[in-house]
């Protein structure tokens, strides 16, 4: 769930981006404050997560952080929540990032490296949000997007300042890494191997006990193992939708507005004429009589122009504006006299003499305002229904800031409310794999899933101007296991492979003692004396299992991650047994010194010594600065954020 959290901030690039965007996404965490007060400093343990140099890490920046991490992942998986996020270890991660770009600027500061004035002024002037209609910085625009995230200028500028002091500390930290052939060559042996193995399945099926447990020890089991059953939190959203059908008595368009919408657009009811046209150029005036001479004598201009090595360019749907631009106003001018077919020039042009031929010429007749009226009226009345439906809607978002309920203004529309099947976050439909919640639905499901109670009425628009969507979430069934009694089947199976598990895992060690003895490994299985499936024997290059990625085999990824002559035991998923994996040998690959392959492999362990380098120089600022964590503070963050007290 949390594999791209881990695999981005665990890269040389996260590395970088993480401690140089980290300021900037601080920005968003601020706005992301669950309470939008800051007040988090009454926490057990003081208001503080940790103490790094001169500065300190606060109690509510590390909510505020953890909170838009869980809101950021979610787009990635829209059934994360902040317990799952807690359970794999994401509140480290962000104290990670929150200490680390702290002492960034400790450490620059303590140095002597300063981040002026103008330079930050830069920084915040490339953000969209910051920039007006024209595309230049707005301090309106600043303002509000100061507001929105309940930011202070000095806060906002702050945190650029100490995103731009970790660009500056860290771009240059890997400069001039090379790496030695002989150890690329050393290294390119070992992607290109071939290893042969033995590996054995114990299934947990095998050794399960042929007697089922009573209530009371599956009872016991099953609140053992609750966790593995939960699942996932579900909600019911009642919702009906309108669309501009409930405005009724809308006033027609006047005869003056008719007028006023055909004055301030005249020129495009006005007569209008456009043309094609070849056009040729030449370097000099001699040049262009001459070509001028062929055309009237009888050749097409493509013909006089291709032994010269010119080409003829098309010049379509021009105006005798497009054509001014282009050229110049005395072309455009003799260009929109000539009749169609007819040769123009040369003419002087910008680049050189100009020959142009009328290809086409395509007229678009005027209309007086009786002519225009009806599609004049058409989109004011579309215009009209439009701003009634938007006042419309602000009004019922009104009731509903008033105490309005879903029921209520139901009621006044006249609408029939539905209810949805119970949803996951991801809007599928619960136990019913395969089938999703409306299509009406798609845009408002992650908000629904976002309220913090029932009954709590929510105004949409679906298709803009068109379509709206009233709705709620009429029941919430948090994420928890079953009762036991809903799911006896499933886990009397499970609770009995489990068991299985721990006999196959007892029948593992044998054979694991057996083969260090000297045993081989189809007679240690067969000395157990049960029907077993067969030792599987491989064979394989170690590109083949590489090229499998996350579908390759867990004991065949095993296979490859051991010494030659080992011996190890390893779990199936899901309680289905034991695989025993033994390296019966291994094949280096031969790689030349000068094989193409050894350049990538170079670049590998460039990346790889590149993130250590990164790594090393972090830990060493944090060690120069002095970092110093609070874990009763930590803990009591950890605990608010799970929900508790």
């Amino acid at each position: 769930m949390l594999q791209f959290f881990r695999n981005f901030f665990s890269s040389k690039v996260g590395v970088v981006i993480t401690l140089s965007f980290v300021g900037l996404m601080a920005l968003a965490f601020a706005g992301g404050d669950i309470a939008s007060s800051g007040a988090f400093g009454g926490v057990a343990g003081g208001d503080r997560i940790a103490t790094v140099g001169n500065d300190r890490v606060s109690t509510s920046e590390l909510e505020r952080a953890a909170t838009r991490s869980v809101e950021q992942l979610r787009q990635e998986d829209p059934t994360l929540n902040m317990k799952s996020f807690l359970a794999q270890g994401g509140l480290d991660r962000v104290i990670g990032q929150l200490v680390d770009l702290t002492a960034l600027r400790n450490f620059g500061e303590k140095y002597g490296i300063h981040i002026g004035d103008r330079l930050i002024d830069s920084e915040v002037g490339k953000f969209a949000e910051v920039k007006g209609l024209d595309g230049k910085f707005s301090d309106q625009a600043y303002r509000g997007f100061l507001n929105q995230r309940g930011l202070t200028d000095e806060q906002f500028r702050s945190q650029v300042a100490a995103t731009l002091m970790a660009r500056q500390l860290l771009t240059s930290a890997d400069m001039g890494i090379s790496v030695p052939t002989g150890l690329s060559q050393r290294y390119a042996g070992i992607v290109t191997e071939r290893r042969v193995g033995q590996i054995a399945m114990l299934p947990s099926a095998a050794f399960a006990p042929r007697t089922a447990p009573d209530d009371a020890e599956l009872g016991a089991w099953y609140r053992a193992n609750q966790a593995d059953y939960q699942r996932p939190e579900r909600r019911v959203l009642r919702y009906a939708s309108f669309t501009d059908a409930v405005i009724k008595g809308l006033a027609a368009p006047t005869d003056a507005e008719v007028a006023a919408r055909y004055n301030a657009n005249k020129a495009q009811y006005a007569a209008s004429e456009g043309r094609k046209f070849s056009q040729l150029i030449l370097p000099t005036e001699a040049a262009a009589k001459a070509v001028a001479g062929e055309i009237a004598a009888g050749k097409s201009m493509e013909q006089a122009a291709q032994p010269k090595g010119l080409s003829v360019a098309v010049l379509d749907k021009q105006t005798p504006a497009s054509l001014s631009g282009q050229a110049s106003a005395a072309i455009a001018d003799a260009a929109f006299k000539a009749s169609k077919g007819a040769v123009v020039g040369p003419l002087k042009g910008p680049i050189g003499w100009v020959l142009l031929r009328v290809d086409a010429i395509e007229g678009k007749a005027g209309k007086s305002l009786d002519q225009a009226r009806p599609e004049i009226v058409a989109a004011l009345t579309t215009e009209k229904r439009r701003a009634a439906l938007t006042d419309y809607s602000a009004r019922i978002e009104e009731e509903f800031d008033n105490g309005a309920t879903l029921a209520d203004v139901a009621k006044e529309l006249g609408l029939t409310l539905s209810n949805t099947p119970p949803l996951t976050a991801d809007g599928q439909v619960f136990g019913q794999p395969g089938t999703t919640a409306p299509a009406l639905l798609a845009r408002v499901i992650p908000t629904a899933f976002a309220m913090e109670g029932e009954g709590q009425p929510q105004l949409a628009e679906v298709e803009p101007g068109k379509t709206f969507l009233v709705y709620d979430a009429a029941a919430i069934q948090p994420a928890a296991a079953p009762p036991l009694a809903e799911i006896k089947a499933q886990v009397l199976t499970d609770f009995q492979l489990a068991k299985g598990a721990e006999a196959a895992h007892a029948a593992a060690k044998k054979v694991e003692a057996a083969m260090r003895k000297g045993a081989d490994m189809q007679t240690a299985v067969a000395a157990l004396g049960m029907a077993l499936p067969p030792v599987d024997k491989l064979d394989l290059p170690r590109q083949q299992v590489q090229a499998m990625a996350d579908k390759a085999p867990p004991p065949v990824s095993m296979l490859f991650a051991i010494a030659k002559g080992s011996v190890k035991l390893m779990a199936a998923p899901q309680h289905r047994g034991w695989y025993v994996v033994k390296a019966v040998d291994v094949i280096p690959g031969q790689i030349a010194a000068n094989d193409p392959r050894l350049g990538e492999v170079k670049q590998q362990f460039v990346r790889v010594l590149s993130q250590e380098y990164y790594e090393q120089l972090i830990a060493a600022m944090r060690k120069d600065v002095g970092v110093k964590r609070n874990e009763t503070a930590i803990k009591a963050v950890e605990t608010r954020l799970k929900g508790g007290n």
